[in-house]
């Protein structure tokens, strides 16, 4: 598996989950937006060059409020997209890097269960067991 952390969440955040996913075995790559492209790059370049390698898993801040143009390439990608909730960003950098930790382990499991595309919400509270919210894209 392949994890990539969208523009809109820290690059810290993501090399720090790298760094945490040297254990696992399964998980080939966690990268950010900017270890692989322009910081700049439009949405729909970044998913559509993600969706030729293949096996990648999108880890993103930005609620899928994105325009036609951005879902229709998600929808078409096959990529699996893992959202925060709007609450998120109320939050300071560590309470953040502190939650998606805990929520680390379930979205490995997740991302190894689905095949082909999918989208789901990371909710703030980690209660019932780590329970993510399909969304459609």
């Amino acid at each position: 598996m392949k994890f990539f952390f969208d523009n809109n969440l820290s690059l810290h955040l993501a090399h720090a989950i790298r760094e945490l996913c040297q254990v696992e075995e399964h998980v080939r790559e966690v990268i950010h937006l900017r270890d692989k492209f322009a910081p700049n790059a439009k949405d729909h370049d970044w998913i559509s060059a993600l969706a030729v390698e293949g096996e990648w898993v999108v880890i993103s801040q930005d609620g899928l409020r994105k325009n036609d143009l951005e879902r229709e390439a998600l929808r078409k990608s096959g990529l699996i997209v893992f959202v925060l909730q709007r609450q998120w960003s109320e939050h300071r950098h560590w309470d953040k890097a502190h939650n998606l930790v805990r929520w680390w382990p379930s979205v490995m499991e997740q991302s190894r269960k689905i095949k082909g595309g999918a989208a789901f919400r990371i909710p703030w509270r980690h209660a019932g067991g780590g329970r993510f919210e399909q969304v459609r894209l």
